[in-house]
Parts: C-alpha cells; sequence; structure tokens
C-alpha cells in the first residue's frame, strides 16, 4: 500500500434515532444512524414500522383498506 494517501481509521461514537450509543471503528469521529440493533424488529422481535417522511400515511390515505371478499 501506498503511504500518506489513506485516510485515518480511528475509534469513534455511533448515535442511533432511539438513544443508544456504541463505540466502532471508522474514518469519521461520529456516525448517526436511524435503526441499530437495539431497535431493530429482526433482534428484538417487535414489529415497528419506520415512516420515513409521512410514507404509511400517505399509503393509507391512497389506497385505504382493502375489502375482503
Amino acid at each position: 500500500m501506498k503511504q500518506g494517501i489513506h485516510p485515518d481509521y480511528m475509534a469513534t461514537n455511533a448515535v442511533c434515532a432511539c438513544g443508544n450509543r456504541f463505540d466502532t471503528m471508522s474514518t469519521v469521529e461520529e456516525i448517526h444512524v436511524e435503526i441499530c440493533s437495539v431497535c431493530h424488529p429482526f433482534y428484538t422481535g417487535k414489529q415497528r414500522l419506520v415512516d420515513t417522511a409521512g410514507r404509511v400515511d400517505r399509503f393509507k390515505k391512497k389506497y385505504g383498506t382493502v375489502a375482503e371478499k
């Protein structure tokens, strides 16, 4: 590898939208994430809709409820 062209790899703090903080390694000082292992449905076993910019509400408004036959 060439010397002097690679960014510094350092310990950094990652912050989740749920408030969880954890340490990892990266080339930036702080990382902001929307979902982590503490709040992700795969790890928690609870289904949770992550509504980004009202997408779920717009879908429900546009399509409403599905009528059963």
